[in-house]
Order: structure tokens, then sequence, then C-alpha cells
């Protein structure tokens, strides 16, 4: 069973990367913050009695959920409502942050990167995630919880609800999209 310092760990440890995850799925730093919330809220409340080895999978499984959630009740409330902005129109948030961007990078505690370096790691980071952003959904998902997540084929495919060779597949396109996409950008790894 899982203490709660050990589920704290655990929720600490993979909200910057659920968030990423959500933030590509549905391309709206509100809605992926609100996905990632309830997410952790759901494993807490239900799963956190279970060991702590079991934690990695649930939350995928909880966090792929949400974030179907998301679109469905999406589609659901575009069906039933008007337009609101056309009747009222609002103003736009002008404070467009990432609160996450405010938390330290992960590196070597008390060195610091130098400006010219921080800034191309920067870039580098921004086209991949535009490319990663611009897969189809299956490939996207199962390439982030491959490569980013570091589940196993079997482990993707139970989360994913699919067989172990469409993951296969699906990881396969992604790669060579992604590497094709930043080939063409002049950018090799």
């Amino acid at each position: 069973m899982a203490s709660r310092s050990e589920l704290a760990t655990f929720l600490e440890s993979v909200e910057r990367r659920a968030y990423k995850r959500a933030l590509f799925a549905v391309r709206d730093r509100d809605a992926a913050l609100d996905i990632v919330q309830d997410a952790m809220m759901r494993l807490a409340e239900r799963y956190g009695d279970r060991p702590s080895a079991e934690l990695p999978l649930l939350m995928q499984r909880i966090l792929q959920n949400a974030i179907r959630d998301h679109f469905r009740r999406s589609k659901t409330r575009s069906a039933r409502i008007t337009l609101w902005s056309a009747i009222a129109p609002g103003r736009a948030d002008e404070a467009d942050s990432d609160p996450l961007e405010t938390l330290p990078a992960a590196g070597r505690p008390g060195e610091a990167e130098p400006p010219p370096d921080r800034a191309e790691r920067a870039q580098l980071l921004e086209s991949i995630e535009k490319e990663i952003r611009a897969l189809p959904a299956r490939q996207r998902e199962a390439f982030l919880l491959r490569y980013w997540e570091e589940l196993d084929v079997a482990e993707t495919a139970r989360v994913m609800g699919c067989s172990e060779g469409s993951v296969k597949t699906h990881c396969s396109r992604a790669a060579h999209a992604l590497a094709a996409a930043l080939r063409a950008r002049g950018i090799t790894l």
C-alpha cells in the first residue's frame, strides 16, 4: 500500500509530464491544467490505497480517460449551447503564462546553464513539441507513453486499449514522422 508521502512524491514526479500530455491532446492550457488536477484527485481518492508499483499505469489510464471526458463534454456542450461570444464578446485574458515554467528545470543542482545554451535548448524543445502536437492523436499518445512515460509495449497497449502490434506501428510512424519533420527544419539529434 502506498503511503501518503509515496503518493505525494509520485504525483509530484508526474505532474509536468501529465500536463504536457494533456496540453498536446486538448491544446488549451486551462483545460489541460484542469484535466491533470482532476486525474490526480481521482487517483488519490480512488486508488491511493493501492501499492505504489500500480500507480504509474493507473495514472496513465485515469489521465487518458479524463482527456476523453473533456472531449465528450466539449462535444455535448457545443451541441447544446449557443455561441455566447456572438451575443456578448468577452475580453481575452492578457496574463497568458504557464505556471509550470516557474518550476526549476531538471538538471544538476547548483549549476546554472549559460543563457545561449538555455535559449538554444528552449528553441529545440519548442520545435520538438510543435512537431509532437502535429502528430495524429493515436501516434502522439503511443509515442508519449512509450518514450516519455517510459512504459513498455504491453503497458502502453493496456493504457491505450489496443494490441501491442498497434502500439509498435503507431510508435514507428510517429518516430519516422518526427525525425523527417525535424530533419526538414535542419535539426539532427
